[in-house]
């Protein structure tokens, strides 16, 4: 019996969608913190004595756990079984939520925030794999996975508006404390909703020579690409940093060659559907995740919102993002794969320039709303489409590390996208805007959206190219 009808007939249709309602509101969690924090961060910083150099690594500390443990995660949860690793993932993040709020001073902050993105780390790939895991490939995985979008895509619009009430209502603190319940209640619900993990189905040894290369060669690089803009590229610290990078993944290349039970098996690399998602997931959140950095800078430092007003500024997007993943679910199931990526590709292309071409100087908030549903349609149906991508044939023992492979891309492409955009924007841009002018930051802001709809139009072209290479 496969895995798949295995988990069917001990679990039912009803059990199978309780599990996809915790698995769908654990993303809806991770994606609510990114949004929450990100409004909290002016009052944190001016709270815990940060200066505007140093804030980045409330966002940083978390970027760069996340993405070095992303792949050791996605292999722990083939090996230790993933309902473990989801529900060890959540507490861990619910304790790092609960060490954040009580942080007394930014050193406290920081720390809290790296353990939370190894907890992010430990729970995106588990949440996914289970996903891929439990509903069979087809239909049933594709609305699956819209649904588990959507809920991230929800994630983003609550974040942003409970972020800025929460900020104003109750301190910044407030922003961390929401999570601890939530996580908790997920923990409840997975222990009784969530398949077990099948006995006998976990087995091998753990690669611990690829956990140590691979962790710290990505985290590495995540660490070079975050610190170049502001360090400078040439900067002593960033060259070492890359240096170290590169020496640590070539090993971890050779090793997992070597290995008779590799953390990344290589040969996953042969399958075209998986190494094609790889790259459009690396190119997404270079492009379309990168808009809401400087749009809030817009929002914040050009037309004078508050928190609240900005993360109400953020519900038309996100709106038409949830409505995209749900449209790419549907195309997906007819027209297939490749197809779907095309056309949210095409549209999000569409979309962002529109968006750039609306942001001047004197422009409102209403102007850029077809631009911002346009692109958002288009980034939801992407979504939808390349993560039915990374998990189409890949067998369900190594739907962890397949889902850690294109989480991590996933991370590592934001970090080396925003690097590009800020370098389009121009180099004084950041997200204190300290020292810009109004009309510093629309230019920076446009050029920075039409670089964006540009590395769309590349995704787009890798797309094309996997659907030919298919016929």
């Amino acid at each position: 019996m496969d895995a798949y009808n295995q988990t069917r007939s001990h679990h039912g249709q009803t059990g199978l969608g309780w599990s996809l309602v915790l698995l769908a509101f654990a993303q809806l969690i991770t994606s609510l913190d990114f949004n929450i924090v990100y409004v909290a961060l002016p009052e944190l910083g001016a709270r815990l004595g940060f200066t505007n150099q140093s804030l980045q690594w409330v966002v940083s500390a978390y970027a760069l756990t996340f993405g070095g443990f992303l792949l050791l995660g996605g292999r722990a949860a083939d090996l230790l079984g993933r309902r473990t690793m989801f529900i060890g993932a959540l507490l861990i993040y619910a304790l790092s939520s609960l060490l954040g709020g009580l942080a007394t001073n930014s050193t406290l902050i920081i720390a809290a925030r790296a353990l939370q993105g190894m907890g992010g780390a430990l729970l995106f790939p588990a949440t996914l794999s289970l996903i891929n895991t439990i509903f069979k490939e087809g239909t049933a995985r594709n609305r699956a996975l819209a649904v588990w979008g959507g809920a991230g895509a929800s994630g983003l619009t609550l974040g942003s508006l409970l972020g800025g009430f929460l900020t104003q209502s109750f301190g910044w603190s407030s922003v961390f404390f929401v999570n601890v319940p939530l996580a908790l209640i997920v923990v409840l619900g997975a222990i009784v909703a969530i398949p077990k993990d099948a006995a006998g189905s976990l087995s091998g040894r753990f690669d611990i020579a690829g956990a140590v290369t691979v962790t710290g060669g990505v985290t590495l690089l995540v660490f070079s690409l975050i610190q170049g803009p502001s360090y400078g590229w040439s900067a002593p610290l960033v060259l070492a940093s890359d240096a170290c990078a590169a020496l640590l993944l070539l090993a971890f290349i050779a090793v997992e060659g070597r290995s008779r039970e590799p953390l990344m098996p290589l040969r996953l690399f042969a399958n075209r559907s998986l190494v094609t998602a790889m790259l459009i997931t690396f190119i997404f959140m270079g492009t379309f995740s990168a808009l809401p950095y400087f749009l809030t800078v817009l929002f914040q430092r050009v037309m004078g919102y508050d928190a609240l007003q900005t993360g109400l500024a953020f519900l038309v997007p996100s709106l038409s993002i949830a409505l995209g993943t749900q449209i790419g679910e549907r195309l997906a199931t007819k027209r297939g794969t490749q197809y779907t990526l095309m056309i949210g590709l095409i549209i999000g292309a569409a979309g962002t320039a529109i968006l750039g071409r609306c942001i001047y100087p004197g422009g409102g908030y209403l102007v850029l709303v077809p631009g911002l549903i346009v692109a958002g349609i288009g980034q939801g149906m992407t979504w939808t489409g390349m993560w039915i991508a990374a998990a189409a044939g890949v067998d369900a023992k190594e739907q962890g590390v397949a889902s850690g492979m294109a989480s991590t891309s996933l991370q590592v492409g934001g970090a080396v996208g925003l690097a590009v955009l800020v370098a389009i924007a121009g180099s004084s841009f950041d997200g204190s805007a300290v020292g810009m002018s109004h009309l510093s930051i629309v230019e920076g802001t446009r050029n920075a959206i039409y670089g964006a709809a540009i590395g769309i139009c590349v995704a787009l072209v890798v797309a094309l190219s996997a659907r030919r290479s298919a016929e």
